[in-house]
């Protein structure tokens, strides 16, 4: 079984950046897919990005293509999410999650796809 731990979040003023870290443990997830989901206060929880297990096809919200960037390193089982040019919508809190199925080479954005979570990492961003 995979553990997952979110790390980076914070506050940031509107423009700022972030990076956050999702670590890997229990289990090698070189072979699996990896998304960031996020859910605001009172909303449900999106897609904000993901990336196949290799690391050759990516997929992004149409809300941060451009300014987000997702990447993975599958020798330190980790994946990180750089945030630029932040806007206070996207404050909320972003979760790392792995995707259930091995060796899929399409990214998927409905979070059923996904069966392992991180506990989530707050990001605000203050106008």
């Amino acid at each position: 079984q995979v553990q997952l731990v979110e790390s980076g979040g914070g506050l940031v003023h509107t423009g700022g950046s972030l990076r956050l870290s999702c670590a890997a443990s229990g289990r090698t997830v070189s072979w699996y897919g990896m998304a960031w989901f996020r859910q605001a206060p009172g909303k449900e929880r999106e897609f904000v990005a993901g990336i196949v297990w290799s690391g050759g096809t990516t997929n992004y919200a149409n809300s941060v293509k451009g300014r987000f960037t997702i990447s993975r390193d599958n020798a330190k089982n980790t994946a990180w999410l750089q945030m630029d040019s932040l806007k206070p919508e996207d404050t909320a809190v972003y979760y790392c999650a792995v995707d259930s199925v091995a060796l899929r080479i399409v990214v998927h954005t409905d979070r059923r796809a996904y069966d392992a979570w991180g506990q989530g990492t707050q990001v605000t961003v203050s106008s």
